[in-house]
This record gives structure tokens, C-alpha cells and sequence, in this order.
């Protein structure tokens, strides 16, 4: 199989939550990245955890079908003490990576302290330094209102970063669409 790098290519990243969502999308033309988008989609004033993941699910088909990326990176849950907050959060994440399969757009997932470390050189930096590494990086001066838009665009930066062609990946995690998922998965279908 022959490995085909794309002189340019547009990068998705995902940083789930239940509150506050937050995305990033960058263009990567060699060894250059610059910054297309950064935002968040906001749900906290919605009580209904469904209603949640159902704009979870729409905005992020909406991030893709707008920028056509050609791939998504998304962060990992971290594990915490509180098993609910990690059950939402996992959900969050399930829903944002099936709106990616739904279009075909290739999946990675990155643990947070490997984003942190592929952007600070420290895996336990602080959000805002993240964000300072970012805006010096992709140059840019506005401050986004929520540190959120910047953790999805350090998701996509870290994608970047270890120059993974579309279509190979490094990671086991990685799906091009439900039909791939389900020839990977056969043992988690019911029958």
C-alpha cells in the first residue's frame, strides 16, 4: 500500500465537553500550519444531557461540512475521580468522533498530556500556557473568551505536529468510517 502525502491538508480538532466545546481547524501546507478557525459551542445553560449531545452531534457536522477537513483530531477523556463527569465526557467525545465517521473524516485521539507536551514541551502545562505557546506559534493576537477554543486548536496543532499522513495512522484508534469501525470491532457488534 502506497502512502500518499498531501501537499496540504485541513485539520479538525476537537476538545469534547459537556459545557463548553471547544474546535479548532488549521491548514497544514508542509511544514507550515496557520489558523483558519477557533470557537466553541456552548451548552451550559442547557439542562437536558441528550439535547446536549444532539448539538454536540450537529455543530461538529457543521464544523465539517464548513471546512472539509481532511482529518479530526479529538482529545482524549482524562481520567478523574468523578465517574459521571467521565461517563459525560466519554459520551461527549463518542458523539463528536460518530458526527466525523458519519462524513468519512479520519479519527485520531490524543491523550491531553501528549498535546500539551507536543505544544509546550511540557505535559503538565496549564491551559494558559497553552494557549500564550499557541498564539505565538499560529500568530495570532485575539484571546479567545474561553481557553477551550484554545485546547481544540492545540489538538489539531499536536495532529500536526507528529505528521501523521491522511489515511495511516500510528494510533490503533483511528476509523475512516462506520464500515472500517465495524470490520475493526466485529466482537462489540450484536448480531
Amino acid at each position: 500500500m502506497e502512502i500518499v502525502i498531501k501537499k496540504e491538508r485541513i485539520i479538525l480538532g476537537i476538545d469534547p465537553g459537556t459545557a463548553v466545546m471547544g474546535y479548532g481547524v488549521i491548514k497544514e501546507t508542509g511544514p507550515k500550519i496557520e489558523l483558519i478557525s477557533l470557537g466553541v459551542v456552548k451548552m451550559e445553560k442547557m439542562d437536558d444531557h441528550m439535547l446536549k449531545l444532539q448539538r454536540i452531534f450537529e455543530k461538529t457536522v457543521g464544523l465539517i461540512d464548513n471546512y472539509k477537513p481532511d482529518c479530526m483530531a479529538i482529545e482524549a477523556p482524562f481520567y478523574g475521580k468523578n465517574i459521571q463527569v467521565m461517563l459525560k465526557l466519554g459520551r461527549a467525545q463518542g458523539v463528536a468522533m460518530a458526527a466525523a465517521l458519519s462524513r468519512n473524516v479520519i479519527i485520531t485521539e490524543y491523550a491531553p498530556r501528549k498535546i500539551k507536551q507536543s505544544i509546550t514541551g511540557n505535559g503538565s502545562a496549564a491551559k494558559e500556557q497553552v494557549a500564550a505557546m499557541l498564539q505565538t506559534l499560529l500568530k495570532f493576537t485575539e484571546t479567545p473568551d474561553f481557553l477551550d477554543a484554545t485546547d481544540g486548536l492545540a489538538v489539531a496543532v499536536c495532529h500536526s505536529f507528529q505528521r501523521i499522513p491522511t489515511g495511516k495512522s500510528g494510533s490503533k484508534k483511528n476509523y475512516s468510517g462506520w464500515d472500517t469501525f465495524v470490520k475493526d470491532n466485529k466482537n462489540r457488534i450484536a448480531k
